[in-house]
């Protein structure tokens, strides 16, 4: 992969990240994403280092250029397979690689990786450390600030201490206990109160480390007050997704003082010629589109929108008039 790639300055991308969420930040997701915001940082869904290295699955690295700049979030716990994984990223061209130390899944449990390594310091510690030697791009972390009955005042300095001394840089920490046992995956998003001044806490505690917060935003107006009071970089994850017109068309201009990406109705426009080259590879109208339902949230006609995409997308041989349908639809609702 070229150099061209070390333009990205990712300690400034993220100010404002969107978070890698499994079956959602697929690369379909991240191009209308990086339609809407020219700067924000993209993350893939999470990429187990067993399906890469063991089980040869690449095509799950495939993402486009437009892309950019755009991390790999990798799962898994055994520090060689890691690094091997971590290597296969930056082949495939990602601008960093990131270890997921925060999801609570039963299936990532019984993988021994995501939330459950907060119980393990040394042994992230030991894998940042071997992700950081096989390959020169950027490895991060993400985590929560404890699991079950951990007091996170206390593991959470210790885990950042450790992945500090191995080399990484930049993390992000969800403001959130996981509960392994006795609170599901949707539970844990929510129901563990959220606990913002301990990561300030730790901000100040290591000045080094380049800290993002993430859990419970859903607006950019928090983004900018999260900012204002200190912290390096705000992740959001369902709220960029459900309204990714309120979160990522403002984002350019109001946390990098840049110049914007496209609105709503430009952005499904600009759609069309990815979809177009989808369909010709094979794919199926509804696997990008399931995307682009919320891209009108709270606009009238925003649920014509919905509901043409939604009845029409999974058809066979269904194509970019439907997305023009939907839209003209849209706006012959909102005109009533």
């Amino acid at each position: 992969m070229s150099d061209h790639l070390e333009k990205f300055n990712l300690h400034e991308a993220a100010r404002l990240s969107v978070a890698p969420m499994m079956d959602w930040t697929d690369r379909h997701c991240r191009h209308l994403h990086r339609l809407l915001s020219r700067r924000t940082l993209l993350y893939t869904e999470m990429v187990t280092a067993p399906a890469l290295v063991r089980g040869g699955a690449l095509h799950l690295l495939d993402f486009g250029e437009a892309e950019h700049p755009v991390a790999l979030q990798l799962g898994g716990s055994d520090p060689a397979e890691l690094a091997a994984a971590a290597r296969l990223g930056h082949e495939a061209g990602y601008d960093e690689i990131n270890l997921n130390c925060g999801c609570p899944s039963d299936r990532v449990q019984s993988g021994t990786f995501g939330a459950v390594l907060m119980r393990s310091p040394d042994l992230v510690a030991e894998s940042c450390r071997a992700m950081i030697e096989a390959q020169p791009r950027e490895v991060t972390v993400k985590c929560r600030i404890g699991v079950d009955d951990q007091v996170p005042e206390e593991v959470l300095p210790r885990f950042l201490e450790a992945v500090a001394r191995a080399g990484v840089r930049r993390v992000t920490i969800h403001a959130r206990k996981a509960w392994l046992q006795g609170l599901s995956p949707k539970e844990n998003r929510d129901i563990p109160p959220l606990d913002y001044d301990l990561v300030f806490a730790m901000k100040q505690a290591f000045p080094e480390l380049h800290v993002s917060i993430n859990g419970g935003i859903a607006k950019l107006a928090q983004v900018e007050e999260l900012l204002a009071r200190g912290i390096d970089g705000v992740m959001i994850g369902r709220a960029a997704y459900h309204d990714p017109g309120a979160i990522l068309c403002g984002a350019d201009a109001r946390v990098f003082g840049d110049e914007g990406g496209l609105d709503p109705d430009a952005a499904a426009l600009a759609m069309l010629p990815y979809i177009e080259a989808h369909l010709a590879d094979g794919g199926r109208l509804h696997q990008v589109t399931r995307h682009m339902l919320g891209l009108f949230t709270g606009r009238p006609g925003a649920r014509a929108w919905r509901r043409m995409l939604s009845e029409r997308a999974t058809a066979d041989g269904a194509g970019t008039e439907v997305v023009l349908d939907a839209l003209a639809a849209m706006r012959e609702r909102a005109a009533a």
